[in-house]
């Protein structure tokens, strides 16, 4: 509740702000005011909540997965540039590694589309 009072203040909004109080399973029982007075809901209300707290818990964990999965794609050909997502596709697909890729000589990578000699002299300047 302090950091959502601190926002509304640095923005000059003035709105009501209640906080959640868990039960001993981590759910949400009740809502309190800045006053830490419990205000009483009705059953539907308390599942409008639940299904919001699940909504949120949900899109947040598919947003770490998202980084997670994106940190671990990352290679040393994201920072040549030139090479996006569809090139390092290709050149993993069709060498298998980054090693082979190092390996490789530039009149093999040009092979690929969308690799011409420049790129594959970037390239192997960037693997070496």
């Amino acid at each position: 509740m302090r950091a959502a009072i601190s926002a509304c203040k640095k923005c000059n909004v003035n709105i009501p702000i209640y906080g959640m109080v868990k039960n001993d399973k981590h759910r949400t029982r009740a809502l309190i005011n800045t006053k830490r007075e419990e205000i009483a809901l009705s059953e539907n209300a308390m599942n409008l909540i639940t299904r919001f707290q699940d909504t949120v818990h949900d899109t947040a964990i598919e947003y770490h997965r998202k980084l997670r999965d994106k940190e671990m794609s990352k290679s040393l050909l994201d920072e040549i540039e030139g090479i996006g997502e569809k090139k390092k596709e290709l050149l993993l697909k069709k060498f298998g590694s980054i090693s082979k890729i190092r390996d490789a000589k530039i009149t093999e990578l040009t092979t690929l589309k969308g690799i011409n000699e420049n790129l594959a002299r970037k390239i192997k300047e960037k693997l070496k």
